[in-house]
């Protein structure tokens, strides 16, 4: 029998609208029959992409986690619930009263982000221990965007987003939405969006030190040398103020600090900045021009300016200009979401993701309540009070996604307790002593995550709810069921509250509708907490909601609504001069200058349509023939110097590595630039058969971690741009991607 069910993609900020056919096998169980998009949804009205319509694959895997794991010794034991939870409470408690609740630490990963309840049960389980050792994989990707917004706009997802659908001019820096999507913002079908604005007259703008897939549908495309964009900003910024771009009395009336800036930027006219960006200045004049003269304009950046070395700064230089052009809350420039609560001011009442906390390693602050993933090897590997001892990965897979994974690895092997919560075990969960099964996506009930939401960072708002596709195929249980368990099990109350823990607790006893797994026990009743959320907002309830299959539209003010009304900066002005920044700032003379002596390769990352991250290569059907490795992407010329030829295989060393892969010519790349996509490297993993079986190498082997080479401000690693020497191989292509060589190489 086949049933076709409404719910919603949850693998990135698209979140497509998806009709999913299940079908009943003999046993009794459900599986994903096919997957096709909802022509009828509100807001992404038939747009799909190729992961998320295959997604099912990837959850009905063999390798799927059903049971709770135990590493003994190199065998992987089954073991119930009730062991699991009893054996890692013991240890956490004894860690709590030898070590010190800093002892016991927390890895988020990107798919935590994506479900409404997981992180919010993951932090209140980290409240009940009293441990500050949090970790976000927002240290990789975007936490410059967090540290900046909280500076400039008093709160750290205060985000500004272009409005995509009356922008007359958009300028997009370091960022593929054509592939990647839209980083926080939720825009679906970005090839019909971005041509829409050509059609009605606009110009869209692509800088990049690639021809990428959206500069090819872009109205112009300039290349960059990579890891010099905010020099680029700066000059923007000069040139701005040059033609006159610049609203002063706008600026006199909702901002503080622009003479800080425009002195800043007066340094460094258009001329002086393609000494290093290799921008021609005439190129960033009509740029600059068209930013002007549109009625409605915006620069976005994304990962490629964030992972650069200079996120922050290239961050705060785009929202000056944003702001001071005029553009920043006006129809057609950058508008600032209006969630279903007012969050920021939540957020600065209550002091959450505001902490003034800061990382034992390094001094570093914290960052939306989280530390540096790039010193967590050393918080392991460093003796001295808080040292950490245990470790909880939820949603992640640090050790393909880290800098400097090797040596993380060998951190890890160190540490007394390291226990994951996944779908899979993968590199990571390999090396764990205890791994827990979590539901996917389609077995769990959820709302729109915490960006749409609570931010309403959508291009056209609106709100939906799914129940489960279908049940878990074994015991697996949802994050938050599991950390409540965890609290009661380690004698730390959830959010460090007895009462919060006994109502949970009550609560999951007369739920009866929602298992973890068949005869499993009762979890967290996840649709009266989504309930509860949608009350908070005066949204009505999970239930009601469930009723608008194709999601339902919101009305918000929209631009106007932001400057302020909104912002919760101490004097309701956005701060465009924030001291940490500027003094940052002061030290880009002597980059400039290393910039001006390096002629030599510069490593960036990519991605394609059938990867996502380190996500799919599980995915047999997507990991095919050549798609079964990553290679390294040169440019004709840059390849005739090296010595080599397209197939051929090429030996790339930084600073901290080797690692050996094949190579394909591309002329789209700047020359000067070699390209290594990331999330490949999976030898290691002995939970994914079809990943572990790939060629691939992990390009974060080349990246360095530790208190030295992290951007101070947002705690990022610097994890493209990266310089780098390509040769031919030495030898036989490496199959150990952990050491990049094989021994003797």
């Amino acid at each position: 029998m086949r049933e076709t069910r409404d719910t919603f993609c949850r693998i990135c900020e698209s979140l497509c609208g998806l009709e999913v056919t299940v079908e009943r096998q003999a046993d009794g169980r459900e599986r994903v029959a096919s997957v096709r998009p909802n022509a009828d949804h509100v807001a992404t009205g038939g747009f799909a992409c190729l992961k998320g319509l295959h997604q099912h694959e990837l959850y009905d895997s063999p390798d799927r986690l059903e049971f709770p794991e135990k590493r003994v010794g190199d065998r992987w034991e089954r073991i119930s619930w009730d062991q699991a939870l009893s054996e890692i409470g013991a240890k956490l408690g004894q860690l709590r009263r030898e070590r010190g609740p800093d002892s016991i630490g927390m890895y988020v990963g990107t798919a935590a982000g994506f479900s409404m309840l997981h992180p919010i049960f993951a932090q209140g389980f980290m409240q009940g221990l009293g441990s500050k050792s949090l970790y976000a994989s927002a240290t990789q990707d975007c936490s410059n965007k967090f540290a900046v917004a909280h500076r400039v706009y008093g709160f750290p997802f205060s985000q500004p987003y272009p409005d995509v659908d009356r922008a007359e001019c958009l300028v997009v820096v370091g960022a593929n939405p054509v592939v990647s999507k839209w980083s926080f913002l939720q825009v679906p079908n970005p090839i019909r969006r971005l041509r829409e604005i050509q059609a009605r007259g606009g110009r869209v703008w692509v800088i990049d030190p690639r021809r990428t897939e959206t500069a090819k549908v872009a109205s112009r495309h300039l290349f960059i040398r990579p890891g010099t964009d905010v020099f680029f900003y700066l000059s923007f910024l000069n040139e701005l103020v040059a033609q006159g771009g610049v609203d002063r009395e706008r600026v006199a009336r909702t901002t503080t600090g622009f003479e800080a800036v425009e002195k800043l930027a007066q340094a460094w006219p258009a001329e002086r900045s393609e000494r290093v960006t290799k921008i021609p200045a005439e190129s960033l004049r009509e740029l600059v021009a068209d930013f002007v003269q549109a009625e409605g304009a915006s620069l976005y950046s994304s990962t490629g300016v964030n992972m650069g070395g200079d996120g922050a700064l290239c961050f705060w230089l785009q929202e000056v200009i944003n702001a001071v052009s005029g553009n920043l809350d006006r129809p057609g420039g950058t508008l600032v979401g209006e969630g279903i609560v007012d969050f920021a001011r939540f957020g600065v009442r209550s002091g959450m993701f505001v902490s003034d906390t800061r990382s034992r390693i390094g001094g570093f602050p914290a960052v939306n309540d989280t530390f540096p993933g790039g010193v967590l090897a050393d918080e392991i590997l460093t003796p001295g009070e808080g040292q950490l001892r245990a470790l909880f990965v939820t949603g992640g897979n640090p050790l393909i996604t880290m800098a400097n994974a090797g040596r993380l690895r060998r951190a890890f092997q160190e540490l007394e307790l390291l226990v994951t919560l996944d779908i899979y075990r993968n590199e990571t969960g390999s090396l764990a002593h205890y791994t827990l099964p979590c539901t996917s996506p389609y077995e769990r009930p959820d709302l729109l995550f915490a960006f749409p939401l609570l931010m309403g960072m959508q291009s056209r708002p609106y709100l939906q709810a799914t129940e489960p596709v279908h049940a878990p195929s074994g015991e697996q249980r949802d994050e938050a069921s599991i950390y409540l368990d965890l609290c009661e099990a380690a004698d730390a109350p959830l959010f460090g509250s007895r009462v919060a823990q006994k109502i949970l607790q009550g609560l999951r006893r007369f739920d009866r509708r929602r298992r973890t797994g068949r005869g499993g026990l009762p979890g967290v009743p996840q649709e009266l907490l989504l309930s509860l959320l949608l009350r908070l907002g005066r949204e009505g309830s999970y239930r009601k909601l469930l009723q608008s299959r194709n999601g339902r539209s919101r009305q918000i003010r929209g631009a106007g609504s932001f400057l302020g009304e909104r912002i919760v900066t101490e004097d309701r002005r956005v701060q465009l001069a924030p001291a940490e920044l500027l003094e940052r700032a002061s030290g880009l003379e002597d980059r400039f200058r290393r910039h001006l002596d390096d002629d030599g390769l510069r490593l960036i990352t990519r991605r394609s349509h059938e990867t996502h991250n380190s996500w799919t290569h599980n995915i047999e059907s997507f990991v095919r023939g050549e798609r079964q490795s990553n290679y390294l992407y040169i440019h004709p010329e840059d390849a005739k110097r090296a010595g080599l030829a397209d197939g051929e295989v090429a030996d790339v060393r930084s600073r901290t590595a080797c690692v050996r892969v094949p190579v394909k010519l591309l002329s789209d790349l700047m020359p000067g630039t070699v390209a290594l996509p990331h999330g490949w490297g999976h030898q290691h993993a002995t939970g994914l058969t079809v990943a572990g079986a790939t060629a691939g190498v992990n390009v974060n082997l080349l990246a360095a971690d530790g208190p030295d080479e992290i951007e101070p401000i947002s705690g990022m690693a610097h994890l493209t741009g990266i310089p780098v020497e390509v040769a031919p191989a030495a030898g036989p292509r490496a199959t150990d991607s952990w050491s990049g060589l094989p021994e003797g190489a």
